[in-house]
């Protein structure tokens, strides 16, 4: 078996971007080529000279939600709740912090509101489902009262700056804890240059839990899981992925997120199976909870943009199956000394 700790490195802790780049075509691009092994680096802006025209882009267009709501109990005690994913009409699962005095039935009282939030009952391991309760729409309440869900390593508070950067420009449908961080360095500008260069960019939908920044438990990466998160892909835009794949066309997966939805499909290693209309269009929706690490087949993505990930991580196992462990040790070990921005802020890394 594989040992977690074979995935360490060592990472300063002032290379951990705390602040998006000025702009976000401004940041710096790493790329890799698996064949050759080749690293160069450029900007972001530079990214379309990488692409190829029928090249086939695939983009996570899930929103972030202001996830984390700050109040206090009746008796005066501070609380965060922690929206994860909406179970019903105005029913979430959520983190709530602290959870030891909570109990079926408290009232989480909110500032400046009337608003106020229900804990209905525990559903495990510290998460609650919860009941938001008011005259406020929904997601209404949610933007008034809520912040936004940064990453536990930016260490400061939400900014006015995150509500517009800690989303992608092409952000859609609502439903994420956490950014699909390798699509951050997307401009309008960008995308447009992609599609002048003879490149199709489509869409798939998978809502990002915190799981993402929980650390693996067991020593032994194959005793590992990960957290279920629900994915949506148009049924059209999957014939096409596969249609690509058949004319050996360059399917380019931006982020792990991306990825995983992409070759959950491909390997059939999905639950909860449905189909949907909207708007004249069919879809496919799923939850997936497939764990990629060395060793893993990988049936669709070609290349893969991502940002940095943290060592010992389920992202940083995901990107060692496709690249090499011992590539992406070399390469982020190349990446520390050039000083690169690591993490949802930071920098990114075309592997092609």
């Amino acid at each position: 078996m594989m040992k977690i700790e074979d995935f360490d490195y060592e990472l300063p802790a002032e290379l951990i971007a705390q602040y998006p780049s000025q702009k976000r075509e401004d940041s710096r691009l790493i790329v890799f080529r698996r064949k050759s092994g080749n690293l160069s680096e450029t900007i972001f802006s530079n990214f379309i000279n990488y692409l190829q025209p029928g090249d086939l882009l695939v983009i996570n267009d899930t929103k972030v939600i202001p996830a984390r709501i700050l109040g206090h109990k009746t008796s005066g005690g501070a609380v965060e709740v922690f929206l994860v994913r909406r179970t019903g009409d105005r029913k979430w699962t959520s983190l709530v912090k602290p959870s030891r005095r909570i109990r079926e039935g408290t009232v989480i009282e909110l500032a400046g509101g009337e608003e106020h939030i229900t804990i209905i009952g525990e559903v495990g391991r510290g998460n609650w489902e919860v009941q938001l309760e008011g005259e406020l729409p929904e997601y209404d309440f949610i933007e008034c009262y809520g912040h936004v869900p940064l990453p536990p390593y930016i260490k400061r508070p939400d900014l006015d700056i995150d509500s517009k950067r800690y989303q992608t420009v092409y952000a859609e449908k609502k439903g994420s804890v956490a950014a699909p961080t390798a699509g951050l360095h997307f401009s309008e500008e960008i995308l447009s240059a992609v599609r002048r260069k003879g490149c199709m960019i489509l869409p798939i939908t998978l809502h990002i839990g915190p799981g993402t920044f929980r650390p693996l438990e067991k020593e032994n990466v194959e005793e590992n899981r990960l957290s279920s998160e629900v994915f949506r892909i148009d049924r059209e835009y999957w014939n096409i992925i596969r249609l690509a794949r058949r004319e050996r066309r360059r399917v380019i997966a931006v982020g792990t997120t991306t990825t995983r939805v992409l070759e959950s499909m491909a390997h059939g290693e999905f639950s909860e199976r449905r189909e949907e209309s909207e708007g004249g269009r069919e879809y496919i929706c799923g939850s997936t909870s497939l764990f990629i690490y060395p060793g893993f087949e990988f049936r669709v993505v070609d290349a893969l943009l991502t940002n940095l990930h943290l060592p010992r991580s389920s992202l940083f196992l995901l990107v060692s199956a496709f690249a090499g462990r011992e590539n992406m040790l070399r390469v982020y070990e190349w990446a520390v000394r050039r000083k690169i921005r690591f993490y949802s802020y930071g920098d990114v890394m075309f592997i092609t």
